[in-house]
């Protein structure tokens, strides 16, 4: 895991200064959010792992971890909404959001709706994609962008924070559980996603079941 043992690395100079830490981690993850190809979820692990060597506060890292991943997120979705499909035209923009990115995310917009943009946070390689395109789409409130990237970021950033803390001493351990982590995160969000979908045909064809007689 090169990329895990460089950011770590990088972090870990903060043994004399922490802020520094907190600095790397959001400006790390901030870096990402703009489309970058650096591992988010990996950031976050190397976070909770200086946490756990000692240069860091755990809880503050999470904070600090979380704050990164949404205002990289914000930052993608403005960008759409301000410049709309100039914003393709970006030299930066342009390399993670080809016409064949940019038609396959269209497609799960149509497939899926605004519920994509909980489902992008577990989607590396399509979230920055995703933002843009919906902030492009001019049709999507800001706060409800927020409300949604928020809640899944809510459940991904501390689990990657904790589990690089709680692994911080036991390298192999980790490494492992990262390979699992990032599975598990998408069974458990499939799980969910059939449950609400259940749920929701059952409304569909019994609409009077939660109707009380008067």
């Amino acid at each position: 895991m090169d990329n895990l043992q460089l950011l770590v690395n990088l972090f870990s100079h903060a043994h004399e200064n922490p802020v520094f830490a907190y600095a790397a981690v959001f400006s790390v993850l901030l870096i990402c959010g703009f489309g970058v190809p650096i591992p988010e979820d990996i950031s976050l692990v190397a976070g909770g792992v200086i946490a756990g060597l000692g240069y860091a506060d755990v809880d503050t890292m999470c904070v600090v971890g979380l704050a990164g991943v949404l205002v990289g997120d914000a930052t993608m979705f403005i960008a759409g909404r301000v410049f709309g499909e100039r914003v393709r035209c970006f030299p930066l923009v342009a390399k993670f959001l080809t016409e064949a990115r940019y038609e396959a995310v269209q497609d799960k917009f149509h497939r899926y709706g605004k519920r994509v943009l909980f489902v992008a946070r577990f989607l590396p390689g399509l979230r920055s994609p995703i933002f843009l395109t919906a902030g492009m789409t001019r049709k999507i409130p800001f706060w409800r962008f927020l409300l949604l990237d928020g809640f899944a970021a809510l459940i991904s950033a501390p689990f990657w924070v904790y589990l690089g803390y709680y692994g911080a001493h036991k390298r192999e351990w980790l490494l492992k559980w990262i390979h699992v982590g990032q599975s598990g995160i998408l069974l458990i969000l499939l799980c969910l996603l059939l449950v609400i979908a259940g749920i929701y045909v059952f409304k569909k064809k019994h609409p009077h079941t939660d109707k009380h007689p008067h």
